[in-house]
Protein backbone atom coordinates (compact mmCIF):
# COMPACT_ATOMS: atom_id res chain seq x y z
CA UNK A 1 0.00 0.00 0.00
CA UNK A 2 1.44 3.37 -1.07
CA UNK A 3 1.07 6.08 2.09
CA UNK A 4 0.85 9.48 0.73
CA UNK A 5 0.22 12.66 2.80
CA UNK A 6 0.04 16.39 2.79
CA UNK A 7 1.36 18.11 5.99
CA UNK A 8 0.94 21.75 7.53
CA UNK A 9 3.10 23.73 9.41
CA UNK A 10 2.27 21.75 12.86
CA UNK A 11 4.13 18.65 12.21
CA UNK A 12 7.07 19.72 10.64
CA UNK A 13 7.71 21.70 13.38
CA UNK A 14 6.58 19.74 16.40
CA UNK A 15 8.53 16.49 15.04
CA UNK A 16 11.61 18.84 14.38
CA UNK A 17 10.87 19.78 18.41
CA UNK A 18 11.76 16.35 19.65
CA UNK A 19 14.15 15.34 16.96
CA UNK A 20 12.21 12.88 15.07
CA UNK A 21 11.45 15.20 11.87
CA UNK A 22 12.25 11.76 9.40
CA UNK A 23 9.24 9.71 10.75
CA UNK A 24 7.85 11.86 7.56
CA UNK A 25 10.03 9.38 5.36
CA UNK A 26 7.06 6.52 6.86
CA UNK A 27 5.50 8.39 3.52
CA UNK A 28 6.01 7.06 0.40
CA UNK A 29 5.25 10.56 -1.08
CA UNK A 30 5.20 13.58 1.38
CA UNK A 31 3.47 17.12 -0.39
CA UNK A 32 3.97 19.98 1.10
CA UNK A 33 2.35 23.03 -0.11
CA UNK A 34 4.14 26.22 -1.20
CA UNK A 35 2.28 28.30 1.30
CA UNK A 36 3.41 25.89 4.18
CA UNK A 37 7.02 26.34 3.36
CA UNK A 38 7.19 29.39 3.28
CA UNK A 39 5.27 29.86 7.00
CA UNK A 40 8.13 27.35 8.49
CA UNK A 41 10.88 29.29 6.37
CA UNK A 42 9.35 32.27 8.17
CA UNK A 43 9.85 30.17 11.44
CA UNK A 44 13.32 28.91 10.51
CA UNK A 45 13.21 25.51 7.77
CA UNK A 46 14.26 23.01 10.56
CA UNK A 47 17.57 21.87 9.35
CA UNK A 48 16.42 17.69 9.42
CA UNK A 49 13.91 19.43 6.45
CA UNK A 50 16.71 18.82 4.02
CA UNK A 51 16.88 14.78 5.04
CA UNK A 52 13.49 13.95 3.80
CA UNK A 53 12.39 13.53 0.76
CA UNK A 54 9.59 15.74 0.26
CA UNK A 55 7.60 17.49 -3.29
CA UNK A 56 6.69 21.54 -3.15
CA UNK A 57 3.04 21.95 -4.85
CA UNK A 58 0.94 25.00 -5.49
CA UNK A 59 -2.70 24.23 -3.68
CA UNK A 60 -5.41 25.21 -5.06
CA UNK A 61 -7.84 27.91 -3.06
CA UNK A 62 -10.09 26.06 -0.39
CA UNK A 63 -13.19 27.45 1.24
CA UNK A 64 -13.05 24.91 3.74
CA UNK A 65 -12.60 26.32 7.38
CA UNK A 66 -11.83 29.85 5.31
CA UNK A 67 -12.81 32.04 8.38
CA UNK A 68 -10.65 30.37 10.97
CA UNK A 69 -7.97 28.97 9.44
CA UNK A 70 -4.61 30.42 7.96
CA UNK A 71 -3.52 30.07 4.46
CA UNK A 72 -1.12 27.04 5.07
CA UNK A 73 -3.35 24.69 6.77
CA UNK A 74 -6.68 25.96 3.93
CA UNK A 75 -3.88 24.80 1.09
CA UNK A 76 -2.80 21.46 2.63
CA UNK A 77 -6.69 21.14 3.27
CA UNK A 78 -7.31 22.22 -0.52
CA UNK A 79 -4.22 19.24 -1.77
CA UNK A 80 -5.69 16.36 0.75
CA UNK A 81 -8.75 16.74 -0.72
CA UNK A 82 -8.05 17.71 -4.88
CA UNK A 83 -5.86 14.38 -4.69
CA UNK A 84 -7.84 12.46 -2.03
CA UNK A 85 -4.29 11.54 0.23
CA UNK A 86 -4.04 12.03 3.78
CA UNK A 87 -3.53 15.73 5.97
CA UNK A 88 -1.03 16.02 8.92
CA UNK A 89 -2.03 18.57 10.71
CA UNK A 90 -1.93 19.56 14.57
CA UNK A 91 -4.76 22.38 14.33
CA UNK A 92 -7.58 21.39 16.08
CA UNK A 93 -9.68 23.96 13.23
CA UNK A 94 -7.82 22.71 10.68
CA UNK A 95 -8.66 18.73 11.56
CA UNK A 96 -12.15 19.38 12.33
CA UNK A 97 -12.61 21.44 9.21
CA UNK A 98 -10.79 18.39 6.80
CA UNK A 99 -13.08 16.03 8.83
CA UNK A 100 -16.12 17.64 7.92
CA UNK A 101 -14.80 17.60 4.46
CA UNK A 102 -14.41 13.83 4.17
CA UNK A 103 -10.46 14.71 4.53
CA UNK A 104 -8.64 11.65 6.87
CA UNK A 105 -6.56 13.50 9.11
CA UNK A 106 -3.39 12.66 11.30
CA UNK A 107 -1.54 14.68 13.32
CA UNK A 108 1.87 14.20 15.02
CA UNK A 109 0.91 11.47 16.94
CA UNK A 110 -0.36 9.63 14.29
CA UNK A 111 2.72 9.41 12.34
CA UNK A 112 4.61 8.64 15.28
CA UNK A 113 2.38 5.80 15.12
CA UNK A 114 2.23 4.75 12.13
CA UNK A 115 6.09 4.74 12.60
CA UNK A 116 5.96 2.04 15.30
CA UNK A 117 3.50 -0.13 12.94
CA UNK A 118 5.76 -0.01 9.92
CA UNK A 119 8.29 -1.05 12.18
CA UNK A 120 10.52 2.06 12.35
CA UNK A 121 10.25 2.20 16.19
CA UNK A 122 10.01 -0.15 18.57
CA UNK A 123 6.96 0.22 21.25
CA UNK A 124 9.21 2.33 24.12
CA UNK A 125 10.43 4.67 21.45
CA UNK A 126 7.52 5.31 19.81
CA UNK A 127 6.00 6.03 23.46
CA UNK A 128 8.95 7.92 24.40
CA UNK A 129 8.38 10.39 21.54
CA UNK A 130 4.55 10.91 22.57
CA UNK A 131 5.25 11.81 25.49
CA UNK A 132 8.01 14.39 24.46
CA UNK A 133 5.26 15.87 21.98
CA UNK A 134 3.43 17.24 24.78
CA UNK A 135 6.52 17.87 27.21
CA UNK A 136 9.04 19.48 24.71
CA UNK A 137 7.52 20.50 21.87
CA UNK A 138 4.83 23.57 20.83
CA UNK A 139 2.35 21.27 20.42
CA UNK A 140 -0.52 21.99 23.20
CA UNK A 141 -1.69 18.06 23.46
CA UNK A 142 -3.26 16.32 26.77
CA UNK A 143 -2.19 13.47 28.73
CA UNK A 144 -5.43 12.13 28.14
CA UNK A 145 -4.38 12.46 24.23
CA UNK A 146 -1.13 10.89 24.75
CA UNK A 147 -1.96 8.25 26.74
CA UNK A 148 -4.79 7.00 24.32
CA UNK A 149 -1.92 7.47 21.73
CA UNK A 150 0.12 4.57 23.49
CA UNK A 151 -2.68 2.80 24.39
CA UNK A 152 -3.21 2.22 20.60
CA UNK A 153 0.57 1.28 19.88
CA UNK A 154 -0.42 -1.43 22.59
CA UNK A 155 -3.69 -2.79 20.56
CA UNK A 156 -1.45 -2.93 16.92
Amino acid sequence: MTLVAVSDTGPLIHLAEIESLELLSTFDTLLVPETVYEEVETGGVPGELADISYELVEAGESRVGAEELDAGERAAIAVADERGIVLLTDDLAAREAASDAGVEVHGSLGVIALGYSRGLLDRDEAASLMRALQRETSLFVTEAVVERGIRMLDEE
